[in-house]
């Protein structure tokens, strides 16, 4: 027949402090709910701010150009990126890929001929097709071929869509900009200069310029530029996360400009993830003083136990049949606390989507599983570190 507890379950309260034990059971309830409610902001914050950035295979591309000061204005060379920036940059290891926009070096006309009666000077750029967010199959060019397909920049179309009333000029649709067949006039040395037609094959939100494909740009370089050697103004960078602080302190130690609003987010995230860090670090220390103080209680309660638990000990009871009966008095109250803790964070999860958040799709009105299997971890750490403590305690009485 299994011996019972219950009988000397008396002998182990005699003479104890409770007030100690119930201020270890509100730390740990105060520590639990600190921790739980940092990983759900953190994971909340990782969710919100995660995919800001256009993004293709994980990564982010951003562009980067060197910053024009009053003592390089006017000095090229010093603006523009030459084969070892390039090769210096690449080999950071906090870059997976570097790739230069090359631009005409010659005048470029664009105009719509006769549906749309407008004209300007423009530029065109070329880009590794990798880089690109959106790159159709019919995005190629060959020599003798007088069509150019175009990779538009989405900011491109609606800085149009927003000035052509004012211009009498019809606003444009993304699909009617794909029909509408451009004119592409390149003017070289020696007035010469050669039409070509074009049209929008795609629109990119990540490149903020007119693409078209490299092998054009490369030979329309020789024939109207006069040159096959041109540095490039703008870098495209590919890196897992544009916002490391390596990446941004190498940025910014070279004195390289990007774009604030590519990283503002990130910057955010970082202050608020070392926020919700500190705060779940600060739960943790909490936590782990309510276990010291309530093994400081386990400690009082088998000193003032000690005649009674050798008296046990010496009717035969087993030390670990003891530590283990000792152990599980406070499964229950344990569980109380961290159920209670999990349900108060559950609770501020829901207010956050629903009040602050206002349901955004990013975000779950649920707890995260890691929170909750933060609260199983820490029921078992309770457990085994009492069980351990009162072992070793009534092992010495033996």
């Amino acid at each position: 027949m299994a011996v019972s507890f219950t009988p000397i379950r008396s002998l182990l309260q005699t003479g104890t402090n409770t007030s100690s034990r119930w201020f270890s059971y509100l730390g740990l309830g105060i520590g639990v709910l600190l921790l739980l409610c940092s990983i759900q902001m953190f994971i909340n914050i990782q969710q919100l701010l995660g995919g800001e950035s256009p993004r293709k295979e994980g990564y982010d591309f951003i562009s980067i150009s060197k910053t024009i000061t009053n003592e390089t204005m006017g000095q090229r060379e010093k603006n523009l990126f030459n084969e070892n920036d390039i090769k210096e940059i690449a080999a950071q290891p906090f870059i997976q890929g570097v790739s230069p926009l090359v631009a005409t070096r010659f005048r470029v006309e664009l105009s719509a001929g006769d549906i749309i009666p407008f004209s300007t000077n423009m530029f065109l750029e070329s880009l590794d097709n990798n880089f690109i967010d959106t790159v159709p199959p019919n995005f190629n060019w060959q020599e003798g071929q007088d069509y150019i397909p175009i990779v538009f920049s989405s900011d491109f179309l609606e800085i149009y869509n927003v000035f052509a009333p004012g211009y009498g000029l019809p606003q444009l649709s993304e699909a009617t900009a794909s029909q509408v067949m451009v004119y592409i006039t390149c003017y070289g040395e020696n007035h010469v200069q050669q039409t070509f037609r074009g049209s929008i094959v795609a629109l990119s939100d990540r490149v903020n310029s007119i693409i078209v494909p490299k092998n054009f740009i490369d030979w329309a370089n020789k024939k109207f530029g006069s040159t096959s050697d041109v540095k490039a103004s703008r870098l495209y960078i590919k890196t897992k996360d544009a916002n490391n602080p390596d990446f941004l302190s190498y940025l910014q130690q070279k004195n390289y400009k990007v774009n604030k609003d590519k990283t503002k987010f990130g910057r955010v995230k970082q202050v608020l993830q070392g926020i919700f860090s500190g705060l779940g670090i600060f739960g943790l220390l909490v936590v782990i003083l309510a276990l010291m103080l309530f093994s400081f209680y386990l400690q009082l309660m088998i000193a003032r136990s000690k005649d009674n638990l050798q008296l046990l000990l010496m009717l035969g009871y087993s030390p670990n049949w003891l530590s283990k009966n000792v152990s599980k008095q406070f499964i229950p109250v344990y569980i109380l606390v961290v159920v209670i803790a999990l349900g108060l964070t559950e609770g501020m999860q829901w207010a956050f989507h629903h009040f602050a958040m206002f349901n955004r799709p990013e975000l779950s009105s649920w707890l995260h599983w890691s929170v909750l299997a933060t609260s199983l971890l820490l029921i078992g750490l309770s457990l085994i570190t009492n069980y351990r403590m009162v072992k070793k305690l009534l092992y010495k009485l033996v």
